[in-house]
């Protein structure tokens, strides 16, 4: 068994970078681990800021992946997944994590942290047994989100801190979207945010558009990414009929954007 006592998870936004200077500068960076679990669709511009936040943060960069990308693993499950069946965080995040901390590491000598802030603070701890430290405590570990305590800082302090480090930001942030992972693209976003992946990036849309239309032909799958509460009735929503109602002029809430909650757990909020 290792000696690693301190696991960062480490996702490519600025937040778990975030997290991982408040570690270092707590505790050190001996036995310091940044685990970064690969979807096999992050934005290429993803990669360069793990290196250089993990230069800055000091530690050991750790890269692990299950091996598929999210719509090979729809494929194979025979559906397709959505805010609250989240198979593709399942799978290719948690599940590889949870395997390398098994190997790696010591309930009894190991935190993990992860880059929850305190906007989202009930991703972390709903006070109902939902949420990451409750998820890691049935399985034995201590869980801490750095930034959902003080001081308390907001998404716009991250960036000016992360300039200050000499580390350019994440160029989907540049480009609008909350988040900087799956290049854009997320099973648990709303419909805001792929109007933005719509807007900004079209032919990455489309390619998950088609995606989506071979899986649920492949499988029979009924079921969308997208839903539409419109008019009280929650419907499946398709990538296609999505696309085409945008194009005849509707508008989707655009603050409907959605959280990356990776690392909580299956249809947890």
């Amino acid at each position: 068994m290792s000696e690693v006592v301190r696991v960062v998870m480490f996702s490519g936004g600025v937040g778990s970078w975030a997290a991982a200077k408040r570690v270092a500068e707590r505790h050190g960076t001996d036995n310091l681990v940044l685990l970064f679990t690969d979807t096999l669709i992050e934005d290429a511009d993803l990669h360069r800021f793990l290196d250089e936040a993990a230069a800055d943060v000091g530690g050991r960069l750790v890269r692990i992946t299950e091996g598929r990308s999210p719509w090979q693993v729809f494929r194979d499950e025979g559906m397709i997944a959505n805010t609250r069946a989240d198979l593709c965080s399942r799978i290719l995040k948690r599940e590889p994590a949870d395997a390398w901390l098994a190997e790696h590491c010591d309930p009894a000598n190991t935190t993990v942290y992860i880059g929850i802030d305190w906007t989202e603070a009930h991703r972390f701890d709903n006070g109902e047994g939902r949420g990451a430290k409750n998820r890691y405590a049935r399985a034995g570990w201590r869980c801490k989100a750095p930034l959902c305590e003080p001081p308390y800082l907001t998404k716009q302090d991250l960036f000016i801190a992360l300039r200050e480090a000499g580390i350019r930001r994440p160029r989907l942030y540049d480009e609008g979207f909350a988040h900087n992972n799956c290049g854009g693209f997320c099973v648990k976003a709303g419909l805001g945010q792929f109007a933005h992946l719509l807007k900004m990036r079209p032919a990455l849309y489309a390619e998950h558009e088609a995606a989506e239309n071979e899986v649920r032909a492949a499988t029979g799958w009924r079921q969308t990414i997208l839903r539409d509460s419109t008019g009280g009735t929650v419907k499946p929503v398709t990538l296609t009929a999505f696309r085409e109602r945008i194009e005849r002029g509707w508008q989707p809430d655009l603050f409907d954007i959605g959280g990356c909650g990776c690392f909580v757990e299956d249809g947890a909020p």
